[in-house]
C-alpha cells in the first residue's frame, strides 16, 4: 500500500473528535466533513446559506491543495444541509466550484449540526489525475512517509495524529 498522509487544518474538533481534515492515500484523497469556519475557526456568513456553502467548498479546496489535489479532481461530493428547501443557493455554490468538472453528489437534511450558526457540511473525495504534489512534499521532492501529519504552516505546531504502515505495491 502506499503511504498514509493526513492533513490537519488545526480546528478545535480535530483532536475532541480524532479525525483529519484529510487523508491522502496514493491517488485517493478524502476530505471529512468541511464547514463555513475561518483560519481561527469561527463560523462565518451566518444565516447565509450560498456564502457558506462557498467558504466551506474553499476550505475543502484549501485540503486538496495540502494534499497535492484541486477541486477539478473531486469525483464524488456528499452535502448535508439544516435546510434543504435553500437547495438554489447551494446548488449555485456547488456548481460555480464544480461546474466544468461535476461529481457525483449527494444533498440530505439533516436537523443540526455541530454549531447552531453552521448551515451547511460537505464531503469531498478526489482522485489525482495529473503531477500534482503533496504540499509536504513538494519542496523536498520526496515523497511523503507514514506518520506524517500536515498542519496549515501558521500553526503548525504538534502533530497527535497517527497512521499505520502498510508493505508498498507500487509497480
Amino acid at each position: 500500500m502506499d503511504d498514509i498522509i493526513r492533513i490537519s487544518s488545526s480546528t478545535r474538533w480535530e483532536p475532541v473528535f480524532g479525525y483529519s481534515r484529510a487523508v491522502r492515500i496514493g491517488d485517493l484523497v478524502v476530505v471529512s466533513g468541511t464547514t463555513a469556519t475561518n483560519e481561527s475557526g469561527a463560523v462565518v456568513a451566518v444565516n447565509q446559506m450560498y456564502s457558506q456553502a462557498r467558504q466551506t467548498i474553499a476550505n475543502i479546496g484549501a485540503a486538496l491543495t495540502r494534499a497535492g489535489a484541486s477541486l477539478s479532481d473531486v469525483i464524488r461530493t456528499r452535502v448535508f444541509v439544516t435546510d434543504i428547501t435553500r437547495f438554489r443557493e447551494i446548488a449555485r455554490a456547488h456548481s460555480e466550484a464544480f461546474g466544468s468538472s461535476p461529481p457525483a453528489s449527494t444533498m440530505v437534511e439533516v436537523r443540526r449540526l455541530i454549531h447552531p450558526d453552521m448551515l451547511i457540511e460537505i464531503e469531498a473525495d478526489a482522485i489525482i489525475r495529473s503531477a500534482h504534489e503533496p504540499a509536504s512534499s513538494a519542496k523536498s521532492g520526496t515523497p511523503a512517509k507514514n506518520n506524517k501529519t500536515t498542519k496549515p504552516k501558521a500553526k503548525a505546531k504538534t502533530s497527535g495524529a497517527t497512521s499505520r504502515s502498510k508493505p508498498s505495491r507500487r509497480k
